[in-house]
Formats: structure tokens, sequence, C-alpha cells
């Protein structure tokens, strides 16, 4: 659960669901305290000292970072007014719909898409596929470095991107993406 890392990081986290709905308590939920509850239950409803919500309210709630990270569609024309982040870090596939995103760009509310924020997975698979290629294998510390500087790299050029051209965050990592298909286009291919 995406609430244990932030909570191991201090991070205060105000909120969470699960299919059966959400919970909130402004002053902070216990997670460690959430996760016996929830293998008691079932469900994360009910937990003692946060009320019960649905689970379009939680993306309502007012925070600093909303972090979709289940469903996608969730974030819509219909509730993208009412969202009350500061930032939002879409570890769903697709969570905001793109009229959502217009509507939150113009709320001046920050989206870290699914494309960039997704993206560690798809390159630690990538490291993999390059290890075994050359019969290697590379420790934790080597791998995690690596990819601490690859997307700390791709967020940089993703917010250049977004902040050149004036747009949100996830056009600025299409407009990189097009960049180097563009680019590897032009490279002499090898045969």
């Amino acid at each position: 659960m995406f609430a244990d890392i932030c909570a191991r990081h201090g991070v205060e986290v105000v909120g969470v669901s699960d299919s059966s709905g959400g919970i909130h308590n402004a002053e902070g939920l216990d997670i460690a305290a959430l996760h016996t509850h929830k293998k008691a239950t079932g469900s994360v409803k009910d937990f003692p000292g946060s009320r019960n919500i649905r689970n379009g309210e939680l993306l309502e709630l007012e925070c600093g970072v909303l972090v979709p990270a289940a469903l996608e569609s969730q974030i819509t024309i219909d509730n993208a007014a009412r969202i009350n982040a500061k930032v939002i870090l879409e570890l769903a596939n697709g969570p905001t719909t793109v009229e959502a995103d217009d509507i939150l760009f113009g709320k001046g509310i920050q989206v870290i898409p699914d494309i960039l924020a997704n993206a560690g997975g798809v390159t630690v698979s990538y490291f993999e596929w390059d290890q075994n290629m050359k019969g290697e294998t590379w420790p934790a510390d080597k791998v995690d470095a690596m990819l601490k500087d690859h997307m700390e790299k791709a967020a940089e050029e993703v917010w250049t991107r977004a902040s050149e051209h004036s747009i949100d965050m996830r056009r600025g990592a299409f407009i990189l993406a097009l960049e180097r298909l563009q680019h590897a286009r032009k490279e002499p291919s090898v045969t």
C-alpha cells in the first residue's frame, strides 16, 4: 500500500480507500493500526478515529498530494473542479481524463502523469533485460542508483517541456516522447 511508503517517510496520510469505501481523518491516520484493522475486518471502513466516506469524496478532500492508485478515469470533468489537492501523483494507469487535465491545469494543480510516475517499473525491467543480455547480475544499490538517475532526468526533461510550452506535464511528456521518436527516425539503422 502506498500509504505505508508515505508513513515510513513521515508523510501524514489523511485518507485512504479500498473497494468498499474510504476513510478520512484530517489529523492523520495510524497506518500500522489501519493494516491490523483491514486484516481483521477485510476493509478500511469503520476504522477507529476516522470517518467513513465514499471513494468519490476521498478525491475531493483538501490535501497536499492526492494519489489515485487503483482505477482509471477517477478524476473527470464531473469532479475535477472540486479537487482540493496541490499535486496529483498518478500511480494508477489513466486515472485522469483529458478534460479533467485541462480543468486541473487551469486551477494550478500540478499533475505528475502516470506515464512518468509509473515509469520506474518499466525502467527496471529494461535494466533486467540489459543484465540478462550481458550475462551480468547487478547489485540492488547499483540498480537503485541507475533508476534514481533515470527518473530524475526524465522528470526534469518533462518539466522543462511543460514549462517551455506553458502546458501540463502530461503534454510535456508527450512532446518529449515525440522528440525522441523523431530523433530515433533520423538515426541511421544498424544492419
